[in-house]
């Protein structure tokens, strides 16, 4: 049986000028998730990552403790979405980030005014009813984080073991389809997923099933550290 093991990248760094690096509380999520997978996980054959920079600074935080030589393989397969463009199809004028930004000071709790525009632009994108206005489809987002998985599983082979360093969306695509869950509930199951959580896909002769979902009892000490950004 193979086993790949999906991590979603360390907390980011929202409302600042760039969102694509952990912030301290995601570096120290992504250590103790390299403690974690060397506790639990024999040294994996195969270590991938998105090309994202909170992908691999995630990736390169865990790879001390697990004893693996050499870099992460890149794919940008595992891409989180633009969810700027999702957002400024729902709302052209936060399409410039700093108007978006400006906008949000203004409400009483920041973090919570965006997560309700945000979610309306994730659910409206994963409906697929306005697919012209995007340069990346629900539907083929999806076909390409499958395409990566069963590349991946092809690659690994019987026995093998890999671990992949990713986002909410493709792990939410992946955990969708394997349960047979809709759009509606693959959004609703992504914003449960917890920064530098584990998901365990198992594959057989039978093919991919899911294992285990979201796990990160490595935070669990310390609850400041359980974040979902």
């Amino acid at each position: 049986m193979s086993v790949i093991v999906l991590v979603r990248h360390g907390q980011a760094s929202f409302g600042t000028g760039d969102y694509d690096r952990l912030s301290a509380v995601g570096w120290t999520q992504a250590r103790l998730l390299g403690s974690a997978l060397a506790s639990c996980f024999i040294k994996p054959d195969l270590l991938v990552c998105g090309d994202m920079l909170r992908h691999r600074e995630t990736a390169n935080a865990c790879i001390e403790a697990l004893s693996h030589s050499g870099a992460p393989r890149i794919d940008a397969a595992w891409n989180e979405y633009d969810h700027e463009a999702l957002i400024a199809a729902l709302r052209p004028e936060w399409r410039d980030p700093q108007a978006m930004m400006q906008a949000l000071k203004s409400e009483p709790d920041p973090r919570r005014a965006f997560q309700r525009v945000f979610s309306k632009a994730v659910e409206r994108w994963m409906r697929g009813d306005h697919d012209g206005e995007y340069a990346l489809s629900w539907s083929a987002f999806r076909m390409r984080v499958r395409a990566a998985l069963l590349g991946l599983h092809e690659k690994l082979g019987k026995g093998g073991r890999a671990c992949v360093f990713t986002s909410g969306g493709p792990i939410a695509a992946v955990a969708a389809e394997l349960l047979g869950l809709d759009s509606a509930h693959a959004a609703q199951l992504s914003w449960s997923l917890v920064n530098t959580g584990m998901t365990r896909i198992l594959g057989g002769d039978r093919g991919l099933r899911l294992g285990t979902l979201n796990e990160h009892a490595h935070l669990e000490h310390d609850l400041e550290l359980i974040t979902y950004r």
